[in-house]
C-alpha cells in the first residue's frame, strides 16, 4: 500500500484560531522559576542518593528549569514593558500629543 502524501496546502482549518490568553505573565513565569528553583534546593541534600539510582539528571533538570525560568523573566518582563509604551503612545497619538511633547 502506498503512503499518504497528499499535500499539506490542501488541508484548510475549519475555525479561526482563538485570541492569545492575556494575563499575569511575568508573575505567572516568575512563580514557575521560583517553583523550579525550590524543587531543585529540596532535592540537593539527596544528591548522593540521585547519584547511586541515576536519576541525577532530575536535580540538573530542576536547576535548567529555573536559569531558563531567569531568560524567560527578562523576556517577559521586556515584552510587557513595550505593549505598556505601545499603548502609552497610541493613547497619546489619540489625543494629538506628541511623543516630544509627552516626555518634556
Amino acid at each position: 500500500m502506498a503512503p499518504y502524501t497528499e499535500p499539506m496546502a490542501k488541508w484548510t482549518p475549519k475555525h479561526e484560531a482563538p485570541e492569545p490568553l492575556e494575563g499575569p505573565v511575568v508573575a505567572t513565569i516568575t512563580g514557575g522559576t521560583i517553583l523550579w528553583f525550590v524543587l531543585f534546593l529540596v532535592q540537593l541534600p539527596f544528591y548522593g542518593w540521585f547519584d547511586d539510582h541515576g536519576h541525577l539528571w532530575w536535580l540538573w533538570t530542576c536547576l535548567a528549569g529555573a536559569g531558563l525560568g531567569l531568560i524567560g523573566i527578562w523576556y517577559v518582563r521586556g515584552r510587557d514593558a513595550a505593549i505598556k509604551r505601545a499603548a502609552a503612545a497610541a493613547a497619546a497619538a489619540g489625543r494629538g500629543d506628541t511623543a516630544e511633547s509627552a516626555t518634556s
